[in-house]
């Protein structure tokens, strides 16, 4: 990702973070996370997120979607080498409106749609919709994509220890470390 559309998605994160009343510190500001996940077409597929915590036992971070903006299809499994059962973790919409897919009936009439041209890297297609106040907790291992609805979104995400590293991804082009050019 050029070093400028970082820079702009990440003052753009700021004005959703200010439209949710999330405050931030100047290190958080300084430490938002920009992920396009290799794919550079953060307007269609990304994340911009914050963590406040990740430790052996809870992980806390706030997460803005741009209106449309998907986080891809993906599921923490289990890390046998480190002892580890996967990630459990709870959604919830602070700020305009998610589509979260999840593994289960498949959904007639979805409000939220696979972006064009990645469809195939999409098989779950289970959605719950959570506008803000409304929350959704996943077990371990539950294929999984989340997108913003018209206005946005701004999430809070708890769960158990995060390991994004070892995320499992549908799409085998993706990249879940960022790299900055």
């Amino acid at each position: 990702m050029r070093k400028e559309c970082y820079e702009e998605a990440r003052k753009k994160a700021l004005e959703f973070y200010e439209k949710a009343a999330i405050v931030l510190t100047e290190e958080e500001k300084a430490a938002i996370e920009i992920a396009d996940f290799g794919l550079e077409d953060l307007e269609h597929i990304g994340l911009i997120l914050v963590t406040f915590v990740n430790t052996d036992r809870c992980c806390a971070k706030e997460m803005v979607l741009f209106p449309g903006q998907t986080c891809p299809e993906h599921c923490h499994g289990p890390i046998p080498e480190l002892h580890y059962e996967g990630k459990e973790e709870t959604f919830r919409c602070r700020y305009g409106s998610v589509y979260l897919n999840v593994e289960g009936e498949e959904t007639a009439n979805p409000l939220g749609k696979k972006p064009e041209g990645y469809e195939d890297t999409y098989t779950v297609g289970h959605e719950i919709v959570l506008r803000a106040g409304e929350q959704y907790t996943l077990v371990p291992n539950t294929k999984h994509w989340f997108q913003a609805g018209p206005e946005g979104a701004v999430i809070s995400e708890f769960s158990t220890k995060s390991l994004d590293e070892y995320d499992v991804f549908t799409d085998p082009k993706i990249n879940r470390t960022p790299v900055i050019e």
